[in-house]
């Protein structure tokens, strides 16, 4: 095993461990107060290469990525592949790094970033999904996934699976690194049941 593959799956667990209260000033995707808060790490371009080929990304596709952190990823699908694309991220210093990316890649008509809550959030209209966030946060996030995203979008993952109710169709490795994909089907959608009622405002 080389050297970079070690210091890789080390800051993979050094990810994972990390607690929200240590990393509340780096994290890009506030979930439950109950979660981890998910640091900033930005995807190598060699596995953005291989989330975007691995779901087959073309010119009719919506790309969301959520927790786009510098906006490499939506980018890449728009620039390389002609999709749009849609960039969430929590914190507003990843997003103002990601317009300023977008101006620089010429793809702006296609792409765009937005401050938000992943677990507020509204990506139905994706055919795309990605991510590279924690383990824990995957699974939260999943119901949410199930019923929002149509049958037939792809979700693709980086380094973190969705947990063994729903084991991935396809696995690959690029410099050490693992990529997860999955479909979403009819069985996902009625796995998930309806949305959660909304607490009434607090008068």
């Amino acid at each position: 095993m080389n050297v970079r593959v070690i210091a890789h799956r080390l800051q993979l667990l050094l990810a994972t461990a990390a607690l929200g209260a240590l990393l509340s000033q780096a994290g890009g995707v506030r979930a439950d107060e109950r979660l981890p808060t998910v640091p900033y790490v930005p995807t190598p371009d060699e596995v953005v290469d291989k989330m975007l080929t691995m779901a087959k990304v073309g010119k009719n596709d919506v790309v969301y990525d959520l927790g786009c952190g510098d906006g490499r990823i939506v980018i890449t699908a728009a620039k390389k592949y002609g999709a749009r694309g849609v960039g969430i991220d929590l914190n507003p210093d990843r997003i103002k790094e990601a317009n300023e990316n977008l101006k620089k890649a010429g793809v702006g008509d296609r792409v765009k970033f937005m401050v938000g809550d992943l677990f507020q959030a509204n990506f139905a209209d994706a055919s795309v999904v990605t991510l590279y966030l924690l383990p824990q946060v995957n699974v939260a996030l999943r119901p949410q996934l199930w019923r929002q995203l149509k049958v037939g979008t792809r979700v693709v993952s980086h380094a973190f699976d969705m947990g063994p109710e729903w084991p991935p169709e396809r696995t690959e490795t690029v410099d050490g690194r693992t990529v997860y994909m999955w479909t979403i089907t009819e069985a996902n959608k009625k796995a998930a049941g309806p949305a959660p009622a909304k607490a009434a405002p607090k008068k």
